[in-house]
C-alpha cells in the first residue's frame, strides 16, 4: 500500500491493512513519516516503512505540490526496490492525490495488479480548497490527471455510492468500480469496553467532535451553537470537547475567547486512533460539522458512524449522503452554516429523552447493518480477485507475499 498520510492516524488505511493482515497476507505500507517515528514498525501485524516526508496542513496549493511529488518519488523508488525482494502481489494506492498510482507503474509494468483506493473527489477538493486557483484551465487539468490515474489502474475503490456514482458518471466502468464503505470497526468501536455513561450523568452535557480542525469542518459552527446554548439556556452546563488539530484551531480558541465561552471548549489536540471510543464513550452527543458545498456533498462522515457505535446521539450537517443513509429518524441534522439550527438540534435531543433513544437505536442498527465487520468481505474478494498469486484463500501469515 502506498498512502500520502502518517499510517497510526489514517483510519481506512488501517483498517484495510489490518484486514489482510488478518487474513493471512502480509502487508507493506508506504507512508509519510512523522518527526520522532522509526523509519519502519510494525503495526498490528502490519508491516510500516515511513518515508522521511511530512504533511504540511493548511499550506498552500504550491506547497501542497511540492510535498506530494516528494512523496511520489520516495515511494517510487522504495517499492520498486522492495518489490525486487519481497515480490508483491498486488499494489493498492490510496488517494489523494490521484496520481500517486503512477508510483505503482513500474510493478505494474512487471504484471502487478494496481488498485487505486479514491478517498476523495480530487478536482472537487481542489476547487474548494483553493477557490482563486480552481478556475477552469486547473479544473480541467485535475480532471484529467483523474481519468489517467483512474486508467492506470486494475481496479478503482472508493469510499461510498455517491463517489462511486460520480465516477461512472465521468466515464469509468462500472465494472471497474467498487465501493468499500468507509465505517468503523464495531471490534474497535465497542461501547461495551468502556465505562458506560448515562446521559448528562455528572450534570453537564458533553458535546464530542473528533476529527480534523480544518475549513472543510465546520466546527466554528459548533463553538457559535455552545455560544447560542449558553444565552438560551444559561443553567445548562456545557463543553464542546474537541479532539484533533488542524489549521483552523488558532482561530477557533480566538471565536470561543472572543464569545467569552474559552472555558466551555475544551482542545485536547489530536489523539490516537485507539483512544478515540474511550474519548467517546465520556461523551453524550456526537457532533459532525461539516460545511456544505460541491466536495462534501460527496461526502459522508465516517464520525457519524463512530458516534453510534459507541451508542451516542447524533448531530450532523444536514449534507446530501447523510440524509441518504441514515433517513430522518436517526440523525438529527442541522441547516449547515446555522449555529441556531444546530443549538435547536442539541437541545431537542437533551429535551426529549424518548426520541434521543429511538435516534440512537436507530443509528446504531444502522451502522450494524453497514459495519467493517461486513464491509470487509467485498474488500477481501476484490484483493483475492485481483492479486497476482492467484490464492483463492488466505495464506498463512508467515509466508512472503
Amino acid at each position: 500500500m502506498l498512502t500520502h498520510s502518517y499510517y497510526e492516524e489514517d483510519p481506512r488505511v488501517r483498517r484495510e491493512a489490518e484486514a489482510l493482515a488478518a487474513a493471512g497476507r502480509p502487508v507493506d505500507v508506504f507512508a509519510l513519516r512523522r518527526p520522532g517515528d522509526q523509519s519502519e514498525g510494525t503495526v498490528e501485524g502490519v508491516r510500516v516503512r515511513r518515508l522521511n516526508v511530512q504533511r504540511h496542513q493548511g499550506a498552500g496549493a504550491g506547497r501542497y505540490l511540492v510535498e506530494y511529488l516528494d512523496f511520489f518519488v520516495r515511494a517510487l523508488f522504495a517499492a520498486t526496490i522492495a518489490h525486487r525482494r519481497r515480490r508483491y502481489a498486488l499494489v493498492q494506492v490510496h488517494t489523494l492525490p490521484d496520481f500517486l498510482v503512477f508510483a505503482a507503474l513500474p510493478m505494474r509494468l512487471a504484471g502487478v495488479p494496481v488498485v487505486l483506493d479514491l478517498h476523495e473527489a480530487m478536482p472537487e477538493f481542489f476547487r474548494v480548497r483553493f477557490p482563486r486557483m480552481a478556475g477552469a484551465p486547473a479544473y480541467r487539468l485535475l480532471r484529467i490527471q483523474e481519468r489517467l490515474s483512474i486508467a492506470a489502474a486494475d481496479a478503482a475503490v472508493t469510499v461510498n455510492d455517491a463517489l462511486g456514482r460520480r465516477l461512472v458518471d465521468i466515464g469509468v466502468p462500472a465494472h471497474k468500480v467498487t465501493v468499500v464503505p468507509n465505517s468503523p470497526s464495531l471490534r474497535r468501536f465497542d461501547p461495551a469496553a468502556h465505562p458506560r455513561r448515562s446521559f448528562a450523568e455528572d450534570g453537564v452535557v458533553r458535546l464530542a467532535y473528533a476529527g480534523a480542525l480544518t475549513p472543510t469542518y465546520e466546527v466554528e459552527v459548533a463553538v457559535d451553537a455552545v455560544a447560542r446554548l449558553v444565552g438560551r439556556r444559561p443553567g445548562l452546563p456545557t463543553r464542546l470537547e474537541l479532539y484533533g488539530r488542524g489549521d483552523a484551531e488558532a482561530a477557533l480558541r480566538e471565536r470561543g475567547a472572543a464569545l467569552g465561552i474559552s472555558d466551555r471548549v475544551v482542545f485536547h489536540g489530536r489523539i490516537p486512533i485507539e483512544d478515540v471510543p474511550a474519548a467517546l464513550a465520556r461523551a453524550d452527543i456526537g457532533l459532525a460539522p461539516t460545511r456544505r458545498n460541491e466536495f462534501t456533498d460527496y461526502s459522508l462522515s465516517t464520525k457519524i458512524f463512530e458516534y453510534a457505535a459507541m451508542g451516542k446521539p447524533v448531530v450532523a450537517s444536514g449534507l446530501p449522503m447523510v440524509e441518504a443513509t441514515f433517513g430522518p429518524d436517526a440523525v438529527a441534522t442541522y441547516t449547515p452554516g446555522d449555529p441556531d439550527a444546530m443549538a435547536a438540534a442539541i437541545l431537542g435531543l437533551v429535551d426529549d429523552p424518548a426520541r434521543r433513544l429511538a435516534r440512537v437505536a436507530a443509528t446504531t442498527e444502522r451502522v450494524r447493518d453497514l459495519a467493517w465487520e461486513h464491509a470487509s468481505e467485498g474488500y477481501l474478494g476484490l484483493v483475492e480477485r485481483l492479486a497476482r498469486d492467484g490464492l483463492s484463500s488466505p495464506r498463512n501469515p508467515t509466508e512472503a507475499p
